[in-house]
């Protein structure tokens, strides 16, 4: 039997594919993404049994709901499903697809349309990034017709504005996540970007070619494609993405000259074939490297403020506004914005086969606005206490981007965690606004043990005691148990005119507001201990927040911050290879992997006592039985001398609990950093 849903096929800039509200989905995320293969009919390359087109740019899914961001209408999860293979990937992001997302929501009634034109802010789930979509909405309805044309699509339609507000930075928490402009990587000058869509971007005469080729050339040549494969993993790493073999970011680019100062030509990959014209995030970022200074693709004449780029693809051309503030090392993208258009297709009801669900039904009944009753109980996973746990993958949601302490420290539990529960165990990078993405999300997940969050001190402790947030710490979640602590480090650049914190403070006190400390986050750690270490210094530095500890960490090494307050897990090994210079210990002892550091009491600067703590969490009303097999497992993993071992190396320590325990902890610190945000009068800005 098939399963019926709701779709609306659109063409949205120059891609297309099914859009849908999230209601019509299965909520379940294994039953969703099988859903969306079956939509597409993934699994052979050519799409026959789907609506895919047998390429990567009509194999996309844009799933749309109204939003849980306070200053934005709706959310927006783009999928990428695949070509030949039975997969989806949420990862990255498409500027095309979202060119649809804004008359799709008005035409469901997410929002209300104003007349003559309608602006709708849409939160992108996948990069936790906002646009503000632009349609022209004349007597309050949507027209596809009219008169603008975007190079790769037939004909011309209503014109579409994206204003790309904060894209920069929003995979990997830094616009350049290596802490450089320009890498060397397999010999070859490359920049790793992350604007709108990670990049690593090449130079086209450096790989001995024009830019000037064909999609057709650049595919057949096997030695090249091979050659960019490998500079694109090794570009993941360094970005902080971790093993990039399976996912398709970061995206290569070959960029070369344009037709004047104001043009670029780029040959973007999808990642392994090139693009047969150009994705929008793709040109996002390629006009950010055009207009900054110091890229593989800086543009010949810099200048601040706004101006037009053209980015040259093989079928035209598109044309980018971005804004620039500040010059040189200092400038700084403000905003980009370009314009698309959309058509819708067709709309109606999706029959799904049964096959593509590991869970098969009865069948199903037709629907039309939302799941029918009979299908939604179809599809509503047993409840756990009649179901054996677990039964499918389990989800650690990480609230810091990858390539943190904290996130390297739930890898490490993850890969012995899962052969003890008899499931895949995976990690889900949720960074932002100092942990509150994640912990909103798992909060509101389904408390059935499948979705876990790597919890620490700042989720549920300090940035709770900082600000009034959208989740309770402690009852929107049932403790699992901790993990352990570690405690917090001052560090600075090497090439920080001082060598200890005395000179720091003389500093600080002689040039006031003239260094910048980095941090994960306000509400995180290394917020916390800056601020501490201010106010008992009685000095002043600019705080920059970033989103997770990673990019915080990857712009102090590349000098843009002199100063951070990382946990020894995340900071240990760059003081080992020279990187960056430990100043103190920010806890109430020395530490026995760096015993000629001293504490910042030793050091004359008081009262910053900051020590981290980390465990797991699952949804409140997690069955008891879930959370006692979730206990017993952790502590096994943390029994483990292996594991124990890999913590320890990064200046971490490791220490178990009930979750009784973990839990009376959480209560305890809550209140303790409820006190020093009153004491010392921090706010969240």
């Amino acid at each position: 039997m098939n399963r019926v849903i709701p779709c609306v096929l659109m063409r949205a800039g120059t891609s297309r594919g099914p859009f849908f509200l999230r209601d019509w989905l299965p909520q379940d995320e294994v039953a969703r993404d099988e859903a969306l293969i079956g939509a597409i009919g993934a699994s052979d390359l050519l799409q026959v049994d789907g609506v895919g087109g047998g390429s990567t740019l009509t194999s996309k899914v844009a799933i749309v709901s109204r939003s849980s961001q306070p200053d934005c209408d709706v959310d927006y999860l783009f999928a990428q499903v695949g070509v030949g293979q039975k997969s989806v990937d949420t990862r990255p992001n498409c500027g095309n697809m979202l060119s649809g997302v804004a008359p799709f929501a008005i035409e469901q009634g997410l929002v209300a349309a104003q007349d003559g034109e309608t602006t709708v802010r849409v939160f992108n789930v996948n990069t936790k990034s906002r646009i503000e979509v632009t349609v022209l909405t004349p007597n309050r309805r949507v027209i596809y017709e009219g008169q603008t044309g975007i190079d790769g699509v037939a004909g011309t339609a209503a014109p579409i504005r994206l204003n790309f507000l904060d894209a920069w930075g929003s995979v990997t928490g830094s616009v350049f996540p290596t802490g450089q402009r320009i890498d060397v990587i397999d010999g070859l000058d490359v920049t790793c970007i992350d604007a709108a869509m990670p990049l690593v971007i090449l130079r086209a005469r450096d790989l001995g070619l024009s830019g000037r080729e064909s999609p057709t050339e650049l595919d057949g040549d096997r030695a090249l494609l091979a050659r960019i494969e490998h500079i694109r993993r090794l570009a993941g790493e360094r970005m902080g993405l971790g093993d990039v073999s399976d996912s398709v970011v970061p995206k290569p680019v070959i960029a070369s000259a344009g037709d004047d100062d104001h043009s670029i030509t780029s040959r973007y990959f999808t990642p392994r074939r090139c693009h047969a014209s150009h994705a929008v995030t793709g040109a996002i970022g390629v006009a950010t490297a055009f207009a900054l200074p110091g890229t593989v693709a800086s543009a010949a004449v810099m200048r601040a403020g706004a101006r037009n780029v053209a980015v040259l693809h093989p079928q035209g051309r598109i044309d980018v506004e971005v804004a620039i503030e500040g010059e040189g090392s200092e400038a700084r993208i403000q905003r980009a914005a370009l314009v698309r258009t959309a058509r819708k297709i067709l709309q109606g009801d999706l029959h799904i086969p049964d096959y593509v669900f590991s869970n098969p039904t009865a069948g199903d009944k037709p629907m039309k606005h939302l799941i029918a009753p009979a299908l939604a109980a179809a599809l509503t996973v047993a409840t756990p206490a009649a179901m054996a746990y677990p039964d499918k993958t389990i989800t650690i949601v990480v609230p810091t981007a990858a390539g943190g302490g904290n996130d390297a420290m739930a890898r490490t539990i993850a890969q012995k965690l899962g052969p003890l529960l008899g499931q895949t165990v995976i990690i889900d990078n949720r960074a932002g606004a100092a942990g509150a993405i994640a912990s909103e999300f798992v909060a509101r997940a389904q408390p059935d043990g499948h979705t876990l969050m790597f919890g620490y001190i700042a989720t549920h402790a300090m940035n709770p005691a900082l600000q009034k947030l959208r989740y309770d710490p402690v009852a929107d979640f049932a403790p699992v148990g901790l993990v352990g602590y570690s405690p917090t480090l001052l560090v600075a650049t090497p090439s920080a005119p001082f060598k200890d914190v005395r000179e720091l403070v003389a500093q600080l006190k002689a040039k006031p507001d003239q260094y910048m400390y980095a941090s994960a986050g306000n509400g995180t750690a290394p917020h916390f201990a800056a601020e501490l270490f201010k106010l008992n210094a009685g000095v002043s530095m600019i705080g920059v927040p970033y989103k997770g500890a990673a990019p915080a960490v990857s712009d102090t090494l590349g000098g843009q911050t002199q100063l951070m307050f990382p946990s020894f897990f995340t900071a240990l090994p760059h003081v080992k290879s020279g990187k960056l210079r430990a100043l103190a210990v920010a806890g109430p002892k020395r530490s026995a992997l760096l015993p000629d550091v001293p504490t910042l009491k030793e050091a004359g600067v008081d009262g910053v006592d900051v020590q981290q703590w980390y465990g797991f969490f699952a949804p409140a009303k997690t069955p008891k039985p879930v959370i006692e097999q979730l206990n017993k497992a952790l502590n096994q993993v943390l029994n483990d001398k292996e594991i124990i071992k890999r913590i320890e190396d990064h200046g971490a320590d490791v220490e178990t609990s009930t979750p009784e325990q973990f839990g009376a902890l959480v209560k305890s610190e809550l209140v303790k950093w409820k006190g020093v945000v009153q004491r010392a009068k921090l706010t969240a800005d």
